[in-house]
C-alpha cells in the first residue's frame, strides 16, 4: 500500500466546495481544510504505487480551482489506530 500526503492551494471561490470533492476521490482517505500556506491537506491510501500519479495528476490537480499541489510520499506509517487494530482481539 502507498501512503501520501498531498497539500493543495486553491482559488478563493473554490474553497467552499473543494473539501467534499476531494473526499469523494477514490484513494483519498481524508481531506482537511487547513490554515497557513496551504488550503487543504489530503491523506491518500492507495493499493498500487502507480495509482499515485493518476490520483494526483489526473484527478486532484484537475479539479476546478486547484492552483498548486505538493505531494509527499510516506516511507513509514505510524498510527495509534493501526496499532490498536493490530492488537485487538475482537472487543
Amino acid at each position: 500500500m502507498t501512503h501520501a500526503i498531498v497539500l493543495l492551494k486553491a482559488d478563493r471561490n473554490a474553497l467552499a466546495d473543494l473539501g467534499s470533492q476531494l473526499a469523494d476521490i477514490p484513494g483519498v482517505a481524508e481531506a482537511y481544510s487547513v490554515t497557513g500556506e496551504w488550503d487543504f491537506a489530503t491523506m491518500l491510501r492507495l493499493r498500487e504505487p502507480d495509482d499515485l500519479a493518476h490520483v494526483v495528476t489526473e484527478t486532484i490537480s484537475q479539479l476546478p480551482g486547484v492552483t498548486k499541489t505538493q505531494t509527499m510520499v510516506a516511507f513509514e506509517v505510524y498510527s495509534r489506530h493501526d496499532l490498536e487494530a493490530l492488537f485487538s482481539v475482537g472487543e
